[in-house]
């Protein structure tokens, strides 16, 4: 279990340092970076800061808390360069300030960066779009229906963007397979399809043969053995992002046995199930899947997070802390070479941390006006008993 001492090192921060991080020696020049999180300070601390909550340690709190991990350890990189920052810090979950009246505060900022849920994403996308500064969303999968706004960039690629780069993975790979799309009734399984079926007749390539199957909730491997050839490489694209309707699916093809050699491509939500892939009811099949964040940790920067949490946390750090180190390091130095110039420069590929980011304008194909900025990237993770067999 985390100890509370990490939290109480925020609080030091954020209550007593009043929410500004400054470490720029010429205060003229100092780009201004707004970082918005849910840090949960009035629900977890009292009136005289005391910790409500003993020596628990609420899980609500993780990802707002540990996204600011990674951009404090940003942060002291930054200022070991003695980098031209000032960076102001808000809890989006206080009790005492609304969301607009934290921004309010500022007179100006070249840059904000949210961890927010999709009411907070729309005014911080507008608050963005009103001053004419880029504004960057590092978890939420999808626009929230935020339209014409070129300061609005996804870091997290939408469901839309997952089918496209899957049909794509499949064209490149298995081009000339069946692909055999399993699914099951629901409104996120309508939309896949459709996006595969617009995918299918906007392609410049061969489109995939695709074969459609619905699957009751209840189905067993005996469903799945007439879609299987022992004479051929078998491919499915597992069309779900229901965790239970996955692991059904994998487990009931890897009960199928060995004679069959079979690769299921599927959305996503599969990473959620990684922790269990070496369990015996998961050999046999190939699992790939798309992911936009994915890091091997073994570089000289992960390795110093990790020990850091091991050595003075006792806990390893979450996928979050190291997504809030490249996001602030990456684009706290964009701003610094091209400052008000930035919202132009967002596709620049440099300052490279972990992961690569393809950050491509969303077009609206009616009108072709931008809606705003999506990463495109997707690294594609292929598993098999338990071990990853590598990355495209």
């Amino acid at each position: 279990m985390r100890t509370r001492g990490i939290y109480f090192s925020i609080v030091a921060f954020l209550l007593f340092a009043q929410t500004e991080y400054s470490f720029a020696q010429n205060g003229n020049s100092k780009q201004k970076i707004a970082v918005f999180a849910p840090l949960y300070l009035d629900s977890a601390f009292d009136a005289t800061n005391g910790y409500r909550y003993d020596k628990t340690f609420p899980k609500f709190i993780n990802p707002g808390l540990e996204f600011y991990e990674g951009v404090q350890f940003a942060l002291d990189s930054l200022a070991k360069e003695n980098a031209q920052l000032e960076i102001f810090v808000f809890d989006t979950r206080s009790a005492k300030t609304l969301l607009l009246e934290q921004i309010n505060e500022l007179d100006s900022v070249g840059l904000i960066i949210g961890h927010a849920n999709a009411q907070e994403n729309w005014v911080l996308a507008d608050e963005a779009r009103l001053r004419k500064v880029p504004y960057i969303n590092v978890n939420l999968p999808n626009d929230g229906g935020i339209t014409n706004n070129p300061y609005f960039v996804m870091l997290n690629p939408s469901l839309r963007t997952h089918v496209e780069s899957v049909y794509r993975y499949l064209q490149k790979y298995f081009a000339v397979n069946t692909i055999t799309v399993l699914g099951k009734k629901g409104q996120l399984e309508d939309l896949i399809k459709t996006y595969l079926e617009d995918f299918s007749k906007s392609t410049a390539s061969v489109p995939l043969k695709l074969k459609y199957v619905d699957l009751a909730d209840s189905f067993t491997v005996k469903k799945l053995l007439p879609l299987l050839d022992s004479n051929r490489h078998n491919t499915f694209l597992a069309a779900s992002m229901d965790d239970n309707f996955n692991r059904r699916l994998l487990t009931q093809f890897a009960l199928a046995g060995k004679s069959y050699k079979t690769s299921i491509i599927g959305m996503p939500t599969l990473d959620n199930l990684t922790k269990e892939f070496s369990r015996p009811e998961f050999k046999g099949p190939e699992i790939i899947y798309g992911q936009p964040f994915y890091n091997p940790k073994v570089d000289k920067v992960s390795v110093e997070i990790n020990n850091h949490f091991s050595t003075k946390m006792f806990a390893r750090p979450s996928d979050m802390v190291y997504r809030g180190y490249e996001v602030m390091w990456k684009y706290s130095k964009l701003l610094s070479q091209y400052k008000n110039d930035l919202s132009s420069n967002l596709s620049n590929k440099s300052n490279k941390v972990f992961t690569d980011f393809d950050i491509q304008p969303v077009l609206n194909k009616q009108t072709m006006t931008m809606e705003y900025f999506e990463n495109k990237k997707l690294y594609f993770i292929k598993w098999q008993d338990g071990v990853i067999k590598g990355v495209n």
